[in-house]
C-alpha cells in the first residue's frame, strides 16, 4: 500500500473489477468512474451485474456508472436504475446526446429528484456553464471536463481548466472533475488549479507509484540502466 497524499481526490478510471481492487489499495484512491468504452475494452458482457459487483465491492466509495440511450425518456429510467443500486452512485450523464442535443433538461429533472449526476463528456466552457445551471442545487453532482482529449487536439486546455473552476468554485454540491488524464503531471495541474477530482486510469497510477520522488538525476539513470538492459537483451552491436 503506497502512502502518497494530495489535495485533488484520486479516482480510477476503469472497468475491470480486480485492477480496481488492486488500485483500492492504495489510499490515495477513493472512488471510481467508468464508461462504455471501459468496459467494452474489459469485456463486460453484463452491464447490471457488473455494476452490481462493483458498489457491493466498493460501498463506501464514489462510483460513477454512464447512462447508454440518448432519449429523455429512456436516459432518465436508466438512470433511476443507476442510481437505486447505491447512495454513493453517480450517473453520468454526457452534456449532448448523440443526435448533438442538449441534455439540460433531463439534468435538471434528475438533481431536482436528488439523483447524483456526473456531467461529461465536457470540453468546452460553455458547456461547463450549461451543466452548472441546470444542476439542482443541493444535489450533489460531478462536472467531468475532458482535458485529455482537449489537448489531444492540439489546443492548450489549461485556459478551460481555469475558467472552469472559476465557473464551479461557488457551488458547494458541484464538484468538477479532470477526465482523461495522459500523464502523472495532470494530477500537479489539477491540484494547482484547485480541480477537485481527477479521475486516472491503472496505468497512470501505476506509474505514479512506481516514480512517485524521483530525481532528474534518477530518470537519467533508470534510463540508461534500461537501454543497458536492452541492448544486452537484444544482443546488437555496432563494432564487431
Amino acid at each position: 500500500m503506497t502512502k502518497l497524499t494530495f489535495k485533488t481526490k484520486i479516482y480510477s478510471d476503469g472497468a475491470d473489477l480486480e485492477d480496481m481492487k488492486a488500485i483500492n489499495e492504495n489510499d490515495f484512491v477513493t472512488g471510481f468512474t467508468t464508461n462504455p468504452s471501459l468496459l467494452k475494452k474489459a469485456g463486460v458482457t453484463d452491464y447490471l451485474t457488473f455494476a452490481k459487483e462493483a458498489v457491493a465491492t466498493f460501498p463506501d466509495e464514489a462510483i460513477s456508472f454512464e447512462v447508454f440511450s440518448n432519449d429523455y425518456d429512456t436516459m432518465l429510467k436508466e438512470a433511476k436504475m443507476l442510481h437505486d443500486l447505491g447512495p454513493h452512485v453517480y450517473v453520468k450523464i454526457p452534456i449532448r446526446t448523440t443526435a448533438g442535443e442538449p441534455t439540460t433538461n433531463l439534468i435538471h429533472d434528475l438533481t431536482a429528484d436528488g439523483v447524483k449526476v456526473n456531467v461529461t463528456a465536457i470540453a468546452t466552457v460553455e458547456q461547463v456553464k450549461e451543466s452548472v445551471d441546470a444542476i439542482v442545487p443541493g444535489t450533489p453532482s460531478i462536472v467531468s471536463i475532458f482535458v485529455g482529449r482537449v489537448a489531444d487536439a492540439g489546443i492548450d486546455p489549461i485556459p478551460f481548466v481555469k475558467q472552469s473552476v472559476a465557473l464551479t468554485k461557488d457551488r458547494d454540491d458541484v464538484e468538477l472533475l479532470w477526465a482523461s488524464t495522459r500523464e502523472v503531471y495532470s494530477i500537479m495541474q489539477a491540484e494547482q488549479y484547485g480541480v477537485d477530482i481527477i479521475t486516472v486510469p491503472p496505468t497512470i497510477i501505476d506509474k505514479l507509484v512506481a516514480k512517485a520522488g524521483q530525481t532528474g538525476d534518477d530518470i537519467t539513470m533508470n534510463t540508461v540502466k534500461g537501454f543497458a538492459a536492452d541492448i544486452k537483451a537484444t544482443g546488437l552491436k555496432i563494432l564487431g
